[in-house]
């Protein structure tokens, strides 16, 4: 490009647009455009912008008509989840109208006296399952308010939605089957409904369902990839954040898996507490009754006076204290499993198959009950004590795979 040569009578100052040798070559057939100024970049659309090769072009950009911004509806300003804090605070206090109602529920089965001393028995075999729990949370260093509202949604929502919709359930078979309901009851509803009112606090931690999602590569995927994948503009947890490394994902990765672990572990761990509570308070009430009519009836004590609370609390708390946490271990092991994988089929059957699992061991642990001791013992020597031993091998391969990732260098 040239400028035109001025002579003396051209009205105004030359105007000197002459390119440098440094300036890149235009296109043909193109029409260069100004570069609009520091002004008008921070004016956003605000300020009128005087070049005219830019009015009248993208709203919201320099020079053009402000986009307008979209107004939310009433009810989503309204909206107090909105607000991490006031979440949390609505969290706290449904945890606690639930806590409360749970202890009505078990001080009207058990009584004042059996509830304190359920809850004392109860206490006791807790600091070891947690403590076999946090050595576990080493690898996956999942955050303290995580493993407190798991803990807090077991031993008091979880466990309110159980009794009140296993009563239903038990009340509706029996009136139905008679006394196969009974036993239906014990060994495919309350499996079912316990499972998922436990696992259900995994979903409401990992699967943000407000808002859309997509995966890293922005590319359409699978239902479940679409439901189970991050919040757009937003970090996932780091226990449950993918490698940036396309398919080379975290299926075999340690952290996540055993973060599924242990949020389930402790979810079932307070799940378990609160039964425990029941069961035990429930036990010594009934032999306290026993021992009141056997002074009236002028028997001697003996020892064999609270043989059920004895027998319940061997039963409960020395033989299966990981009964309720290696379930529902299983739930969050294949939910881990659909959250870290890259590929399409176990993305989409880990969560379903985990919870399959863990209904299906349920309910053959509640169908040992009624098999008598030789049975209880047989199935919990064929089923449980393997379980338990693949659960903490899985346990010592995450700490030795997580050791060796740490120690690798890069």
């Amino acid at each position: 490009m040239s400028s035109p040569p001025s002579g003396k009578g051209s009205p105004g100052p030359p105007v000197v647009t002459a390119a440098t040798a440094a300036d890149p070559p235009t296109p043909t057939g193109l029409r260069s455009l100004p570069v609009p100024g520091p002004t008008a970049r921070r004016s956003d659309g605000l300020l009128p912008d005087r070049s005219p090769g830019l009015s009248g072009r993208i709203p919201g950009q320099q020079g053009g008509p402000a986009a307008p911004r979209a107004v939310p509806p009433l009810w989503r300003r309204l909206w107090p989840l909105r607000r991490p804090a006031m979440s949390s605070a609505v969290a706290a206090l449904a945890l606690a109208g639930s806590g409360v109602l749970i202890l009505h529920l078990v001080q009207r089965q058990t009584g004042t006296t059996g509830l304190l001393v359920g809850l004392g028995l109860a206490l006791l075999p807790l600091p070891f399952v947690l403590g076999a729990l946090a050595w576990l949370n080493r690898t996956a260093r999942v955050p303290t308010r995580h493993t407190l509202f798991c803990l807090a949604w077991g031993a008091c929502a979880a466990t309110t939605v159980a009794i009140l919709a296993n009563g239903w359930a038990s009340d509706f078979l029996i009136a139905h089957r008679g006394a196969r309901g009974e036993t239906l009851g014990a060994e495919f509803a309350t499996p079912l409904i316990e499972e998922i009112a436990k696992g259900s606090a995994l979903l409401v931690l990992l699967l943000p369902l407000r808002r859309r999602h997509r995966c890293e590569e922005d590319r359409p995927c699978g239902r479940w990839r679409r439901l189970l994948w991050h919040r757009p503009g937003t970090r996932r947890p780091a226990h449950f954040r993918p490698d940036p490394g396309g398919r080379r994902r975290a299926r075999s990765r340690p952290r996540t898996l055993a973060a599924g672990v242990v949020l389930g572990g402790v979810t079932a761990c307070g799940f378990a507490f609160t039964e425990n509570a029941l069961y035990l308070g429930r036990a010594f009430t009934a032999d306290r009754q026993a021992r009141l009519d056997a002074i009236g009836l002028g028997e001697p004590p003996s020892l064999r006076d609270f043989d059920g609370t004895v027998h319940t609390f061997v039963l409960r708390a020395l033989l299966s204290p990981f009964a309720h946490p290696l379930f529902t271990a299983l739930t969050g092991l294949g939910l881990a499993l659909t959250l870290s994988t890259g590929r399409r089929w176990p993305a989409r059957l880990g969560a379903p198959i985990g919870l399959l699992l863990a209904m299906g061991l349920h309910g053959v642990w509640n169908a040992a009950a009624g098999l008598g001791t030789d049975g209880f013992l047989l199935v919990y020597g064929l089923v449980m004590v393997p379980c338990f031993a693949a659960l903490v091998c899985f346990s010592v391969w995450a700490q030795t795979r997580r050791g060796r990732q740490s120690a690798r260098p890069g």
